[in-house]
């Protein structure tokens, strides 16, 4: 089915029936899971489902209190987090030539790239979709993010890959109102002024009047504080 149909079919369906969907139309399904909105999924899926399957990006550079996180959240549920590293000698080769910090002064990209797409990638050759907690007022990147999509970023000449993004229409408000309604949850870096978390040298605590992502990257230009996991399309 075409993206875009996938869009505009999906614009006034709640975060549970995209979830449901996904439960739905899909075996291999699995939720990425690393900040608020994430648990919060988690935590809707598994008011739908026994067995939701769920994975963590670990680049090796996260927060301790990222890492407790991860360990509160699977205790918390009583669910299995698949942790995915990148490959070692590549990350080894980086550093090696590039030193721990190139990302300042070349951009986020390479770096990114290592650390996070090429595990994606490996891992889902297993899936047929996956879920994500992206929203469309994170950033001026995300501003056309659907629902549900074709994954152009991990889709081959074999497989298309689907993508659900249930949170696509929430504010960070919504989020925020879910979490302490239902008692779910959060990474404690939050409590200190850090509103979106990457990895510990990428990001930096925001003042109240800025937007969430200007804690990322923020050397980089606005357009660009992506790491290359989502691709979106505008719908034309």
């Amino acid at each position: 089915m075409n993206s875009h149909k996938l869009a505009s079919d999906a614009v006034d369906q709640t975060p549970q029936q995209v979830l449901e969907t996904a439960f739905d139309q899909h075996d291999a399904v699995a939720i990425s899971f690393s900040g608020a909105e994430d648990v919060v999924l988690i935590d809707m899926a598994c008011n739908l489902s026994d067995a939701i399957a769920v994975f963590c990006l670990d680049t090796g550079r996260l927060h301790p209190e990222t890492y407790q996180f991860i360990e509160k959240v699977r205790d918390f549920y009583g669910i299995d987090i698949d942790v995915i590293f990148p490959e070692a000698e590549s990350v080894a080769s980086l550093v090696k030539e590039k030193g721990l910090f190139s990302f300042y002064e070349e951009g986020h990209a390479e770096c990114c790239s290592i650390r996070k797409i090429e595990p994606l990638r490996k891992y889902l050759t297993e899936m047929d979709a996956w879920i994500t907690g992206q929203r469309r007022d994170q950033s001026p990147t995300r501003s056309f993010v659907a629902q549900m999509q074709d994954d152009l970023a991990f889709s081959t000449a074999e497989k298309t890959m689907k993508k659900y993004n249930p949170l696509a229409n929430w504010s960070s408000a919504q989020v925020w109102q879910y979490i302490r309604d239902n008692d779910v949850p959060y990474n404690k870096l939050h409590d200190r002024g850090f509103r979106s978390i990457g990895c510990e040298p990428c990001t930096r605590s925001t003042a109240p009047n800025q937007h969430e992502r200007e804690g990322r990257w923020w050397w980089e230009e606005a357009t660009r504080r992506e790491c290359g996991l989502h691709v979106v399309v505008k719908d034309e």
